[in-house]
């Protein structure tokens, strides 16, 4: 019996140094040579001061920018309660919520025609995706360019440049990471303004 006890205790001491401490280092070893930028979060930065992360959406308000999907993170965009809502399709709530979402991007953007993009109206499943459709991208350029003072032709080719495939050519849908596209968005409006006296 005792054998037994010392043989189950030194394996338990042996697996919690494998696989509790020896394991996950070997992947973050592995996860800081292979790939160091998604491995530190993929931040991104602009004149030495980050200003996101190209893996974690954030809310967008400010004018001329495009807008991301909603999230049910937290109070919105919060990485620290990454969710979704959990909200079936027969929810009132869910119901409730979409109304007021298509309420808001029609009154937001009342020059756009068509209907409203479903990822303008839903959250993700983590309530953080950085990305939105491209149909979404194009269906704010003509309010994005009467902000921003962008030509709509200039802002299409902006989204076209920002939008990434499928991946492998088989996975997922196209998408367009929102902050990367108005980082893009800011930098034109920089060329454009002029010079102050």
């Amino acid at each position: 019996m005792k054998d037994h006890v010392f043989v189950s205790v030194r394996l338990i001491v042996v697996f919690t140094l494998l696989l509790g401490f020896g394991y996950p280092a070997a992947v973050w070893a592995v996860g800081q040579v292979a790939f160091p930028g998604a491995a530190s979060g993929s931040f991104v930065s602009r004149d030495g001061k980050v200003v996101g992360s190209a893996l974690i959406g954030q809310a967008v308000t400010s004018p001329g920018l495009f807008r991301t999907r909603p999230s049910a993170a937290g109070s919105g965009y919060d990485a620290t309660a990454s969710g979704g809502s959990n909200l079936g399709p027969t929810s009132k709530a869910l119901a409730d919520r979409v109304i007021a979402e298509v309420a808001r991007a029609r009154a937001e953007n009342p020059g756009t025609k068509g209907p409203v993009p479903a990822d303008a109206v839903t959250s993700s499943g983590s309530g953080l995706d950085p990305h939105i459709s491209p149909g979404f991208a194009l269906w704010q350029v003509p309010r994005v360019a009467k902000e921003s003072g962008i030509p709509s032709p200039d802002l299409e080719a902006m989204v076209a440049r920002r939008t990434e495939g499928r991946f492998l050519g088989l996975f997922g849908e196209p998408r367009v990471n929102v902050l990367l596209l108005n980082l893009d968005v800011l930098d034109e409006r920089a060329a454009f303004r002029p010079p102050s006296p």
